[in-house]
């Protein structure tokens, strides 16, 4: 046989002279095979290049969930680590990943189609991105249709179902502070758009910072983008053109971060020589761009991770709300150093 076809399980039973029930039992450990059958039948396996179907092996023994995901976040950066994250996830637990960004056509979320779909489809489970994990009108709508679902980062006061979360504001306050404590004085602060709490949050964070040295906000060194690179770039050369430009930046998530180091560049700044930048998440991109970029790692993919975890330890069941420590996890961040930033160049 051509061992890049795939072999069937029949064929491996075949060739070891064995039942497929025995074959079965292989695949799943089972004890009561004697070592020698389970040796001929993982020659066979080997021989006919025989990869099992976990996804199917799973579902077929009700232990498999297919999994929805939705989404409504600009930031591809965040995107691609927690889907990598999730599909990881998936794929090593026999579940099955159903992606979809439900919007019409300005860009709101059409809630009788969520309904509609959850109701009619074999979607069992829910993954709910921010900031649709902060739309108190999409919760609503998915308590209706009994789904099980999870909440990514809810900020919702009254939410209190199951999710997975970091501390935003203790985050950037870090962040800020290591920035101080390299000796800037003039940080200025790129924020996201105003949909996503966590944009609340890590200015609250940045806040906290410049009040634990005796200072205040400067609002004119706070602008406002919407997580994307353009806007990180055109927000950085507001704040760069100023009459006393900030010696750092902090962009509170990494697409916005690497428009303001393009930003800088374009205004003839070196990184971190003469400006530094640091950012929010540590995605794939932040360790490839140059300088490599100092930023906070939000443990995105585990977030996913723990995320479909939570949704399979309830068997894809509706968890009862409450804030029990078993289904609203909070994971740890810690700052990424890298070399956008550094002490601010000492003038004459």
């Amino acid at each position: 046989m051509n061992k890049k076809q795939t072999a069937t399980i029949k064929e491996v039973a075949e060739r070891a002279h064995v039942s497929q029930m025995t074959v079965s039992r292989v695949l799943n450990d089972q004890s009561s095979v004697k070592d020698t059958t389970r040796k001929r039948v993982q020659e066979a396996m080997r021989a006919l290049n025989y990869r099992p179907n976990i996804m199917a092996r799973n579902l077929a023994g009700g232990s498999g969930l297919f999994v929805g995901l939705i989404y409504r976040n600009p930031s591809y950066g965040y995107l691609s680590e927690f889907l990598l994250g999730a599909l990881d996830t998936c794929r090593k637990l026999g579940h099955y990943l159903i992606v979809e960004e439900p919007l019409v056509d300005d860009n709101m979320v059409d809630l009788d189609q969520i309904e509609k779909r959850f109701r009619d489809t074999s979607i069992q489970a829910l993954i709910v991105v921010p900031p649709l994990s902060d739309d108190p009108k999409l919760i609503d709508t998915l308590e209706r249709t009994g789904i099980s679902f999870v909440c990514i980062s809810p900020k919702l006061d009254a939410y209190t179902g199951p999710s997975i979360r970091m501390d935003d504001r203790a985050a950037a306050r870090d962040m800020t502070k290591y920035l101080l404590d390299l000796g800037h004085s003039t940080i200025g602060l790129i924020k996201g758009p105003p949909d996503h709490r966590s944009s609340e949050l890590r200015l609250a964070g940045y806040a906290d910072a410049l009040g634990s040295v005796d200072r205040v906000v400067d609002t004119e060194l706070v602008v406002s983008g919407d997580f994307t690179y353009v806007s990180g770039m055109e927000s950085a050369k507001k704040l760069l053109a100023r009459d006393e430009p900030p010696t750092a930046i902090f962009a509170t998530n990494d697409d916005m971060a690497a428009g303001a180091i393009a930003a800088a560049h374009q205004s003839g700044l070196r990184v971190p020589q003469d400006v530094s930048v640091v950012g929010f998440d540590d995605t794939a991109n932040a360790s490839a761009m140059w300088p490599p970029l100092t930023t906070v790692h939000q443990p995105i993919r585990d977030m996913a991770k723990s995320a479909i975890e939570l949704l399979a330890k309830n068997g894809g069941k509706r968890a009862v709300t409450g804030t029990s420590d078993s289904q609203n996890l909070t994971l740890d961040y810690e700052l990424a150093i890298r070399e956008s930033a550094a002490p601010p160049k000492q003038t004459d």
